[in-house]
Order: structure tokens, then C-alpha cells, then sequence
């Protein structure tokens, strides 16, 4: 397959992922969510949609770093941000789709480690793309946060 489009293909998995998360997300947020008691803390909604795209597009670019690559272990590399990449899809059916906190502290931290598990490996290879994944980790860390206040305040 051409470089571009694998960086396309890259490009668009991790916006599908995402797009499914938002198809759970839009109306639980106007309805279960909003009944919710949130911490202080809590970011306004809007801010949700704008971020998970700009990370996204950085796991996109990781991914597409690491499948352009001749590393032997790119399958294996790949295998493991599919894995990342299926339990951040599951988290949003999880919490909204459930209305479940504790579903979604369920997926996320699974994410969480695989998440870290892909910036050690990735490092390994290609200190770009580990790097493309440590805003995603560092706001997946804060979406655990979250997810465990509201858990808790509810």
C-alpha cells in the first residue's frame, strides 16, 4: 500500500473510533450526563469534541509513523494500538452508552495501560510517534480522574 495511503487509512481509524464514541456521547450528554454531580474541575462540555480530535489526528500520525516503518516488530507495534485503539472506541459506549461510571473505570484502565504500553514500545523505534502518544496519555490520565470523581461524587 502507498505511504499516503496509509497515512489516510492512519488518519481515519482513530476519527471512526472516535466518531462511534461521539454517537453514545451526544445524547447521554444532554440527558444522563448533565444530572450527573461533577467535581469542580470538571471541563465544559464543548471542550471534549475539539480535543479528542486534535489527539486523534497525533495517534493517527504515531500509528502512521510506526506502519510506514521497516521495523520487524511494526506488526506487533500496530497489533498493540489496535488494542489501545479498540478500548478507547469501548469507553464512551461504556460510560455514556451504559450510563455506567463504573463501566467506564472498567475500560479505562485497561486503555490507560495499554496506552503506556505503546509509548514504551514505540520508543523503541521511533521516539516520534511515542511522543504523538503522550498528550493522548496525559488526558486519558485526567479522563480516569474524572471518571473515578464522578464514580465516587454519584
Amino acid at each position: 500500500m502507498p505511504n499516503y495511503l496509509k497515512l489516510i487509512v492512519s488518519l481515519a481509524l482513530p476519527q471512526v473510533a472516535g466518531g462511534l464514541g461521539a454517537f453514545f456521547t451526544i445524547t447521554a450528554i444532554q440527558s444522563w450526563y448533565s444530572t450527573l454531580n461533577k467535581p469542580s474541575w470538571n471541563p465544559p462540555n464543548w471542550l471534549f469534541g475539539p480535543t479528542w480530535t486534535l489527539l486523534y489526528i497525533l495517534m493517527g500520525i504515531a500509528c502512521y509513523l510506526i506502519w510506514k516503518s521497516d521495523y520487524p516488530q511494526k506488526k506487533a507495534l500496530l497489533k498493540l494500538y489496535f488494542i489501545q485503539l479498540i478500548l478507547n472506541a469501548l469507553w464512551s459506549p461504556a460510560f455514556f452508552g451504559m450510563q455506567s461510571p463504573i463501566f467506564g473505570l472498567l475500560v479505562i484502565g485497561p486503555l490507560w495501560v495499554a496506552i503506556v504500553f505503546c509509548i514504551i514500545q514505540f520508543k523503541k523505534f521511533s521516539p516520534l510517534a511515542s511522543g504523538l502518544m503522550v498528550p493522548y496519555l496525559l488526558w486519558v490520565t485526567f479522563a480516569t480522574a474524572l471518571n473515578t470523581a464522578i464514580l465516587v461524587l454519584n
